[in-house]
């Protein structure tokens, strides 16, 4: 229900499965990361009391990007910093996934509809570096547990 990637005992993704399901609050991400993310299932009567949060200077090295997977199927092509290529998964509907490090690609396998999150400000090209990734035919796809 809950998928770590790793390379070499570097963090690459996270993914948490559709049929992940517990109650109260679940954070999947240490706190040193740039980007948290939580999973939270409350029953009906819960209040989470009104608050603001506070101005704290961060400083963010990377951008770490969410994917929400609404509708459809991707393939996720995971890389390492030497931009070498590693593995894939497949994700569907309800899927999430947070890119932490190394490189990634996708490819579109079912018309897809998907909500990124991600760091800003966005500065562009100077944001990201692009690179030639593997064909379709080479990609080492590894299940995840709900598939």
């Amino acid at each position: 229900m809950l998928e770590e990637i790793r390379y070499h005992n570097e963090l690459l993704a996270l993914i948490i499965s559709r049929d992940f399901n517990k109650p109260g609050i679940h954070f999947f991400t240490p706190n040193e990361l740039s980007q948290q993310l939580a999973y939270m299932r409350h029953p009906v009567g819960k209040v989470i009391e009104p608050h603001v949060h506070n101005p704290v200077t961060r400083e963010v090295q990377y951008t770490q990007e969410v994917l929400f997977i609404k509708k459809g199927k991707l393939r996720v092509d995971f890389y390492n910093t030497q931009q070498q290529y590693l593995e894939s998964r497949i994700l569907e509907s309800g899927d999430v996934i947070l890119l932490v490090a190394g490189g990634h690609g996708f490819e579109v396998l079912e018309e897809i509809e998907m909500i990124e999150v991600k760091q800003g400000p966005y500065v562009g090209e100077q944001d990201k570096t692009r690179f030639s990734g593997i064909a379709s035919t080479e990609t080492k796809i590894v299940q995840l547990a709900n598939q």
